[in-house]
Protein backbone atom coordinates (compact mmCIF):
# COMPACT_ATOMS: atom_id res chain seq x y z
CA UNK A 1 0.00 0.00 0.00
CA UNK A 2 1.09 3.63 -0.92
CA UNK A 3 0.26 4.55 2.87
CA UNK A 4 -0.28 3.44 6.43
CA UNK A 5 -3.51 4.78 7.68
CA UNK A 6 -4.11 4.18 11.23
CA UNK A 7 -6.81 1.62 11.96
CA UNK A 8 -8.90 1.95 15.83
CA UNK A 9 -9.84 -1.33 16.50
CA UNK A 10 -12.69 -1.50 18.83
CA UNK A 11 -12.63 -4.41 21.70
CA UNK A 12 -15.60 -4.68 24.46
CA UNK A 13 -15.06 -6.67 26.91
CA UNK A 14 -17.45 -8.29 29.00
CA UNK A 15 -16.15 -11.93 31.54
CA UNK A 16 -14.18 -13.21 28.10
CA UNK A 17 -10.94 -13.82 30.44
CA UNK A 18 -10.54 -17.60 29.19
CA UNK A 19 -10.55 -15.94 25.80
CA UNK A 20 -9.39 -12.39 26.17
CA UNK A 21 -5.51 -13.49 25.23
CA UNK A 22 -6.58 -15.40 21.83
CA UNK A 23 -8.60 -12.26 20.96
CA UNK A 24 -5.54 -9.72 21.76
CA UNK A 25 -2.88 -11.92 20.47
CA UNK A 26 -4.48 -12.09 16.96
CA UNK A 27 -4.14 -8.31 16.86
CA UNK A 28 -0.64 -8.26 17.89
CA UNK A 29 0.34 -10.72 15.12
CA UNK A 30 -1.17 -8.92 12.31
CA UNK A 31 0.96 -8.04 9.34
CA UNK A 32 -0.25 -4.59 9.27
CA UNK A 33 1.87 -2.30 12.10
CA UNK A 34 -0.53 0.48 12.01
CA UNK A 35 -3.17 -0.10 14.60
CA UNK A 36 -4.21 0.85 17.82
CA UNK A 37 -6.34 -1.36 19.97
CA UNK A 38 -8.82 -0.06 22.01
CA UNK A 39 -10.29 -2.41 24.79
CA UNK A 40 -13.10 -1.04 26.86
CA UNK A 41 -13.91 -3.14 29.59
CA UNK A 42 -17.41 -3.55 30.88
CA UNK A 43 -16.91 -3.85 34.44
CA UNK A 44 -15.57 -7.59 34.21
CA UNK A 45 -15.53 -9.72 37.57
CA UNK A 46 -13.54 -12.45 36.17
CA UNK A 47 -9.87 -11.36 36.10
CA UNK A 48 -9.88 -9.81 32.32
CA UNK A 49 -8.49 -6.66 34.04
CA UNK A 50 -5.51 -7.90 34.94
CA UNK A 51 -5.20 -9.27 31.76
CA UNK A 52 -5.81 -6.26 29.58
CA UNK A 53 -3.49 -4.29 32.01
CA UNK A 54 -0.84 -6.89 31.45
CA UNK A 55 -0.47 -6.42 28.05
CA UNK A 56 -1.13 -2.23 27.76
CA UNK A 57 1.73 -2.35 30.27
CA UNK A 58 4.35 -3.91 27.60
CA UNK A 59 2.29 -2.58 24.10
CA UNK A 60 2.01 1.54 23.99
CA UNK A 61 -0.58 0.42 20.94
CA UNK A 62 -3.49 -1.47 23.23
CA UNK A 63 -4.95 1.42 25.03
CA UNK A 64 -7.61 0.26 28.52
CA UNK A 65 -10.19 2.19 29.77
CA UNK A 66 -12.99 -0.17 31.86
CA UNK A 67 -16.43 1.07 32.97
CA UNK A 68 -17.49 1.94 36.37
CA UNK A 69 -20.37 -0.41 36.60
CA UNK A 70 -21.79 -2.41 33.89
CA UNK A 71 -23.46 -0.66 30.94
CA UNK A 72 -23.97 -3.20 28.30
CA UNK A 73 -21.74 -4.09 24.93
CA UNK A 74 -23.37 -1.19 23.04
CA UNK A 75 -22.02 1.96 25.49
CA UNK A 76 -18.63 0.14 25.42
CA UNK A 77 -18.46 0.22 21.76
CA UNK A 78 -19.37 3.95 21.55
CA UNK A 79 -16.83 4.62 24.73
CA UNK A 80 -13.96 3.02 22.25
CA UNK A 81 -15.11 4.63 19.36
CA UNK A 82 -14.90 8.41 20.99
CA UNK A 83 -11.65 7.70 21.89
CA UNK A 84 -10.20 6.07 18.46
CA UNK A 85 -8.03 8.42 16.27
CA UNK A 86 -7.84 6.00 13.22
CA UNK A 87 -9.55 7.21 9.78
CA UNK A 88 -10.34 3.47 9.72
CA UNK A 89 -12.52 1.49 11.90
CA UNK A 90 -12.30 -2.29 12.73
CA UNK A 91 -14.22 -4.77 15.12
CA UNK A 92 -13.13 -7.74 17.30
CA UNK A 93 -15.20 -8.85 20.04
CA UNK A 94 -12.95 -9.60 22.87
CA UNK A 95 -14.00 -13.97 22.66
CA UNK A 96 -13.15 -13.88 18.28
CA UNK A 97 -9.67 -14.38 16.31
CA UNK A 98 -8.65 -12.32 13.08
CA UNK A 99 -6.21 -14.40 11.34
CA UNK A 100 -2.58 -12.71 10.48
CA UNK A 101 -3.21 -10.86 7.22
CA UNK A 102 -6.68 -9.85 7.79
CA UNK A 103 -6.22 -5.94 8.15
CA UNK A 104 -2.94 -5.92 5.31
CA UNK A 105 -5.55 -7.82 2.94
CA UNK A 106 -8.58 -6.09 3.72
CA UNK A 107 -6.97 -2.36 3.43
CA UNK A 108 -5.18 -3.19 0.50
CA UNK A 109 -8.95 -4.47 -1.24
CA UNK A 110 -10.50 -1.14 0.23
CA UNK A 111 -8.33 1.37 -1.37
CA UNK A 112 -7.64 -0.65 -4.28
CA UNK A 113 -11.80 -0.40 -4.78
CA UNK A 114 -12.74 2.50 -3.26
CA UNK A 115 -14.56 1.20 -0.24
CA UNK A 116 -15.86 2.99 2.03
CA UNK A 117 -17.16 0.29 4.17
CA UNK A 118 -16.06 -3.79 4.08
CA UNK A 119 -16.98 -7.60 5.54
CA UNK A 120 -15.09 -10.18 4.88
CA UNK A 121 -15.72 -14.04 5.45
CA UNK A 122 -15.38 -15.73 8.31
CA UNK A 123 -15.74 -19.73 10.00
CA UNK A 124 -16.86 -20.89 13.11
CA UNK A 125 -14.79 -22.25 15.86
CA UNK A 126 -15.90 -23.99 19.19
CA UNK A 127 -14.78 -22.71 22.45
CA UNK A 128 -11.88 -24.78 22.20
CA UNK A 129 -10.68 -23.34 18.80
CA UNK A 130 -11.73 -25.84 16.83
CA UNK A 131 -13.26 -25.64 13.08
CA UNK A 132 -16.24 -26.28 13.09
CA UNK A 133 -17.21 -26.34 9.25
CA UNK A 134 -18.78 -23.91 8.75
CA UNK A 135 -18.24 -20.82 7.01
CA UNK A 136 -20.03 -17.50 5.99
CA UNK A 137 -20.60 -16.03 3.09
CA UNK A 138 -20.66 -12.21 1.94
CA UNK A 139 -22.42 -10.31 -0.60
CA UNK A 140 -20.40 -8.77 -3.38
CA UNK A 141 -21.77 -5.14 -3.18
CA UNK A 142 -24.29 -4.12 0.40
CA UNK A 143 -26.75 -1.68 0.08
CA UNK A 144 -28.83 0.07 3.15
CA UNK A 145 -31.70 -2.65 1.77
CA UNK A 146 -29.77 -5.61 1.77
CA UNK A 147 -28.32 -4.44 5.29
CA UNK A 148 -32.06 -3.81 6.29
CA UNK A 149 -33.45 -7.71 5.14
CA UNK A 150 -30.69 -9.32 6.48
CA UNK A 151 -27.10 -8.50 9.01
CA UNK A 152 -25.05 -9.64 6.80
CA UNK A 153 -21.76 -8.71 8.07
CA UNK A 154 -19.77 -10.77 10.88
CA UNK A 155 -19.02 -7.56 13.53
CA UNK A 156 -15.35 -9.22 13.32
CA UNK A 157 -14.75 -8.76 9.83
CA UNK A 158 -15.74 -5.14 9.57
CA UNK A 159 -13.97 -2.04 8.35
CA UNK A 160 -15.32 0.98 7.41
CA UNK A 161 -13.75 4.71 7.17
CA UNK A 162 -13.94 6.69 9.78
CA UNK A 163 -15.14 10.84 9.72
CA UNK A 164 -12.83 11.99 13.07
CA UNK A 165 -15.28 15.22 13.06
CA UNK A 166 -18.79 13.73 13.00
CA UNK A 167 -18.02 9.81 14.25
CA UNK A 168 -21.13 7.72 14.23
CA UNK A 169 -22.18 5.71 17.53
CA UNK A 170 -24.58 2.20 17.77
CA UNK A 171 -27.95 2.63 19.74
CA UNK A 172 -28.22 0.83 22.73
CA UNK A 173 -30.32 -2.15 21.15
CA UNK A 174 -29.94 -5.26 23.17
CA UNK A 175 -28.41 -7.98 21.13
CA UNK A 176 -29.31 -6.18 17.81
CA UNK A 177 -26.36 -3.24 18.24
CA UNK A 178 -24.34 -3.96 15.69
CA UNK A 179 -26.69 -4.27 13.23
CA UNK A 180 -28.31 -0.73 14.20
CA UNK A 181 -24.39 0.73 13.74
CA UNK A 182 -23.75 -0.51 10.25
CA UNK A 183 -27.26 0.45 9.07
CA UNK A 184 -26.47 4.08 10.10
CA UNK A 185 -22.88 3.73 8.37
CA UNK A 186 -23.94 2.46 5.10
CA UNK A 187 -26.35 5.69 5.06
CA UNK A 188 -23.24 7.40 4.92
CA UNK A 189 -21.52 5.11 2.37
CA UNK A 190 -20.74 5.34 -1.06
CA UNK A 191 -19.39 1.69 -1.82
CA UNK A 192 -19.61 -0.99 0.70
CA UNK A 193 -18.40 -4.79 -0.15
CA UNK A 194 -18.39 -7.72 0.65
CA UNK A 195 -14.89 -9.80 0.78
CA UNK A 196 -14.49 -13.55 -0.36
CA UNK A 197 -12.02 -14.42 1.61
CA UNK A 198 -11.99 -16.07 5.11
CA UNK A 199 -10.12 -13.56 7.80
CA UNK A 200 -11.26 -14.05 10.95
CA UNK A 201 -12.75 -16.46 13.41
CA UNK A 202 -16.22 -16.49 15.41
CA UNK A 203 -16.30 -18.52 18.27
CA UNK A 204 -19.76 -20.30 18.98
CA UNK A 205 -20.43 -20.71 22.88
CA UNK A 206 -22.15 -22.59 24.70
CA UNK A 207 -25.95 -20.39 25.49
CA UNK A 208 -24.22 -18.02 22.19
CA UNK A 209 -27.45 -15.45 21.49
CA UNK A 210 -26.23 -16.10 18.15
CA UNK A 211 -27.71 -19.96 18.13
CA UNK A 212 -31.11 -18.82 18.72
CA UNK A 213 -33.35 -17.42 16.46
CA UNK A 214 -36.50 -16.38 17.99
CA UNK A 215 -34.53 -14.12 20.69
CA UNK A 216 -33.48 -12.37 17.67
CA UNK A 217 -36.98 -11.64 16.80
CA UNK A 218 -37.79 -8.50 19.18
CA UNK A 219 -34.12 -6.77 18.56
CA UNK A 220 -34.64 -7.04 15.11
CA UNK A 221 -38.06 -5.91 14.73
CA UNK A 222 -36.73 -3.22 17.18
CA UNK A 223 -33.87 -1.77 14.82
CA UNK A 224 -35.97 -1.63 11.77
CA UNK A 225 -39.19 0.13 13.12
CA UNK A 226 -38.62 1.92 16.13
CA UNK A 227 -35.02 2.64 14.90
CA UNK A 228 -35.35 3.42 11.13
CA UNK A 229 -38.72 4.11 11.30
CA UNK A 230 -40.24 1.50 8.70
CA UNK A 231 -43.42 -0.23 9.22
CA UNK A 232 -44.44 -3.21 11.25
CA UNK A 233 -45.41 -5.08 8.32
CA UNK A 234 -41.83 -4.32 6.61
CA UNK A 235 -40.35 -4.89 9.96
CA UNK A 236 -41.89 -8.49 10.48
CA UNK A 237 -40.98 -8.78 6.70
CA UNK A 238 -37.05 -8.28 7.52
CA UNK A 239 -37.52 -10.66 10.15
CA UNK A 240 -38.95 -13.49 7.97
CA UNK A 241 -35.62 -12.90 5.40
CA UNK A 242 -33.38 -12.60 8.26
CA UNK A 243 -34.01 -15.63 9.38
CA UNK A 244 -34.26 -17.46 5.73
CA UNK A 245 -31.07 -16.25 4.74
CA UNK A 246 -29.37 -16.98 8.40
CA UNK A 247 -30.90 -20.53 8.29
CA UNK A 248 -30.89 -21.30 4.71
CA UNK A 249 -28.67 -18.84 2.61
CA UNK A 250 -25.65 -17.39 4.56
CA UNK A 251 -23.55 -20.12 5.46
CA UNK A 252 -21.77 -23.26 3.93
CA UNK A 253 -21.00 -26.34 5.41
CA UNK A 254 -17.33 -26.80 4.52
CA UNK A 255 -15.96 -30.43 5.47
CA UNK A 256 -12.34 -29.26 4.24
CA UNK A 257 -10.30 -26.25 4.89
CA UNK A 258 -6.85 -26.47 2.78
CA UNK A 259 -5.04 -23.67 3.41
CA UNK A 260 -7.66 -21.97 6.20
CA UNK A 261 -6.69 -25.48 8.44
CA UNK A 262 -3.05 -24.43 8.46
CA UNK A 263 -3.70 -20.17 9.33
CA UNK A 264 -5.83 -21.32 11.92
CA UNK A 265 -2.86 -23.96 12.77
CA UNK A 266 -0.63 -21.36 13.15
CA UNK A 267 -2.90 -19.16 15.73
CA UNK A 268 -3.34 -19.67 19.23
CA UNK A 269 -7.17 -20.81 19.34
Amino acid sequence: MNNAPLVSIIMPNYNCGPFLRTAIDSVLSQTYGNWELLIQDDASTDGSQAIIEEYAAREPRIKFERNDRNKGAALSRNRAIERSEGEYLAFLDSDDVWLPKKLEMQLAFMQAHDCDFSFTQYAHIDEKGRLMGVQAKVVKHLTYGKMLRHCWPGCLTVMYRQDLHRKIYAEDVERNNDHALFLRVLKNCRNACGIPTCMALYRIRKGSISRSKLKMIKPYVEVVHDLEGHSYCMALFCVFTQVFVKVFLKYKKTKRYGELECEVAGTTV
